[in-house]
């Protein structure tokens, strides 16, 4: 079936063309992929197709059976409602019955979950809630009353790919899913999930992501736009890169040939006299053309920098018996490491267990219960984090970064200016003098990787570098980091990144157990499976057993834990409510506690004692988990 027809599309900002008359087609069951730099109109182009944006020019042809699923990389939400009511937002029988038991499962009334029961096998829909419930689970959504205004930025975006995977589950039978960056803000054991049931699912899907891995999981064609133009591909990854490579090989020679004839017409433009006959007019015609062709330039984006580093000494960073927790919540138990030279270190583990909070006790942002972190003099960090870019006021790009250095030194005793390194990571001359605020969030994300690396650092830690980047950002960062010299330590749910960065990995396990793996993510993955256990690799904690004369002191309150940055009014206000309603719930615990134990209770109080302490656990793990999510929120 023919899904979508796109005929001659064109799309500006200004007088900044981002496409320019481009034509595909979608048929079902096709799964895209779409690759470009930031700021060439990838998110522009989706919105378009969902009909949520106008092209300037061309047409857009939809299937009336065809139902468009969009997921955007910044969700827009009923910000008063609550993740339920965003979550089942059709009014629709088996929709609101679901919505109903699902309200009422987390309020344990016996009687009203009865009757919620009852409705769901009238309507046959037990089939679909468990679709329901496995999307909750696996995106590690649970507290769903909790209003969608408090969300964190991480649970906005989980919420938002829950909501869409369910309106297709119950949406109409053709349906083109459109997804734009599906995998940020996902621990890795998520996007390994959505990758399995993208692939169930009979979805024809087009999507833009810089996660190679889960490109070539879920797609068997590449649209590439360039320029002004577009390509496709068919086929993955690698694929793509070798198809491009002899496209461009191509290109440059075509190009070649061109400024031959240029040169030539050029000197018989020079010498015509102003009069032309029809004939010359035709010639002169053509040398325009010929022109215009030899004075194309190709980027060629491998970056290869001997850099100038600032020396490291003998001692680099070490750890010793370093303690950390969040009221029960503990992070690190006794956690021993020594930092050695040219170390390339990947940081992994599920959300929530501490891996943000163990990169800035490193860096001395954030100071551990107990245990010593002592530094290196030589050290000089480089902190890329989740925070994004800073800025006072708004400037040009150009300025922000010469405000940090006016060059950047090279191993060789030369230098590259602030223009030229720009240059080098895709800022080309036109762009350099645009004021920050005109940016993409993509190209804000690369003017702050680049800010970081033009201060030239020893020991670069990298918190989600990857998050918002393009696929040519990646690969020229990729081959810097490859040239780097110092230490490297990267926190990435990007395994593709990752294994061809990293040569061992830190895995946080939870509870405070961290294990030691040697090998990249890939490896690790493989150990696991051939062992048939997620405990792999050695564990680097010094708690094993007698150990009494190291423990810490008793965790302090989470109202002492280090504040990183200001929170907003809301946030602080949401943190000041947890902390109570954290109270309430461990004295309700012990008091229901209490009555189970007492052995003259009736039993169908028992029976709903017993839901309770449930519900209380629950509830207890779900704010706990919010209360680290803003105590670890970054500078």
């Amino acid at each position: 079936m023919h899904y979508v027809s796109v005929e001659g599309l064109s799309k500006s900002y200004g007088v900044k063309p981002l496409f320019s008359n481009i034509s595909f087609h979608i048929e079902e069951g096709d799964k895209i992929a779409i690759i470009a730099r930031n700021g060439s109109g990838k998110s522009t182009l989706l919105k378009i197709l969902s009909g949520n944006e106008t092209a300037d020019s061309g047409t857009v042809w939809v299937h009336k059976d065809v139902t468009v699923a969009l997921f955007e990389q910044e969700p827009v939400f009923m910000e008063d409602k609550s993740i339920l009511d965003n979550i089942f937002h059709h009014n629709h029988p088996v929709i609101n019955a679901i919505r109903e038991y699902e309200k009422v499962s987390e309020e344990g009334d016996v009687d009203k979950l009865t009757d919620a029961i009852v409705k769901l096998d009238e309507l046959n829909a037990w089939d679909f809630d468990t679709k329901v419930k496995q999307i909750l689970g696996k995106l590690n959504i649970h507290h769903l009353q909790q209003l969608a205004g408090t969300l964190s930025g991480g649970q906005r975006k989980r919420v938002a790919l829950a909501k869409t995977l369910i309106d297709i589950g119950f949406e109409h039978k053709h349906v083109l899913l459109i997804m734009d960056e599906p995998t940020n803000h996902l621990d890795v054991e998520m996007v390994e999930w959505l990758e399995h049931y993208l692939n169930q699912e009979k979805v024809t899907l087009l999507l833009v992501t810089h996660d190679r891995y889960f490109l070539d999981a879920v797609c068997n064609e590449i649209y590439e736009i360039d320029g002004s133009d577009l390509h496709t591909y068919k086929g993955n990854y690698e694929n793509y890169l070798e198809k491009k490579a002899a496209r461009m090989e191509n290109e440059a020679a075509s190009i070649d040939k061109a400024r031959n004839t240029y040169r030539k017409e050029l000197e018989w433009m020079r010498k015509q006299p102003k009069a032309r006959t029809t004939k010359s007019k035709s010639r002169q015609d053509n040398f325009y053309v010929v022109e215009a062709k030899a004075k194309q330039r190709i980027e060629d984006q491998q970056v290869e920098l001997q850099v100038k580093m600032n020396r490291l000494g003998g001692k680099i960073a070490e750890l010793k018996k370093v303690y950390k927790s969040f009221g029960e919540k503990v992070l690190l138990k006794g956690f021993d490491y020594t930092f050695k030279k040219g170390e390339r270190l990947g940081v992994v583990g599920k959300n929530g267990v501490g891996k943000s909070t163990f990169i800035n006790i490193l860096q001395g942002i954030e100071q551990p219960d107990s245990g010593k972190v002592n530094i290196g003099e030589t050290v000089i960090f480089g902190n890329y984090s989740q925070g994004g870019l800073v800025i006072k006021e708004d400037m040009r790009v150009i300025e922000y970064v010469k405000n940090i250095a006016e060059v950047f030194p090279l191993a060789n005793g030369g230098s590259l200016s602030a223009a030229q390194f720009l240059n080098l990571f895709l800022f080309p001359p036109e762009q350099q003098y645009t004021y920050i605020s005109k940016l993409s969030g993509g190209e804000k994300r690369r003017l702050h990787l680049l800010s970081i690396l033009f201060r030239n650092p020893n020991f670069l830690v990298l918190d989600e570098p990857t998050n918002d980047l393009d696929l040519p950002t990646l690969g020229v960062l990729e081959n810097f980091l490859s040239e780097f010299q110092g230490c490297l330590l990267i926190v990435s749910h990007d395994r593709y990144f990752m294994d061809k960065l990293v040569d061992h990995l830190l895995v946080l396990e939870g509870n405070g157990v961290v294990r030691d793996f040697p090998g990249n993510y890939s490896q690790y993955r493989a150990a696991e499976r051939d062992l048939g256990t997620t405990s792999v690799g050695r564990e680097i904690t010094s708690n094993n057993g007698d150990n009494s004369s190291d423990q810490p002191p008793a965790a302090p309150a989470p109202a002492a834990a280090t504040e990183k940055r200001k929170l907003s009014y809301k946030e602080k206000r949401e943190l000041e409510g947890l902390d109570k309603d954290i109270a309430q719930l461990t004295e309700e615990k012990k008091l229901v506690t209490e009555r189970l134990n007492s052995g003259g209770t009736p039993f169908d109080e028992l029976q709903k004692l017993s839901l309770r302490i449930g519900e209380i656990d629950r509830l207890l793990d779900e704010k706990e988990m919010r209360w680290l999510e803003l105590s670890e929120a970054e500078n």
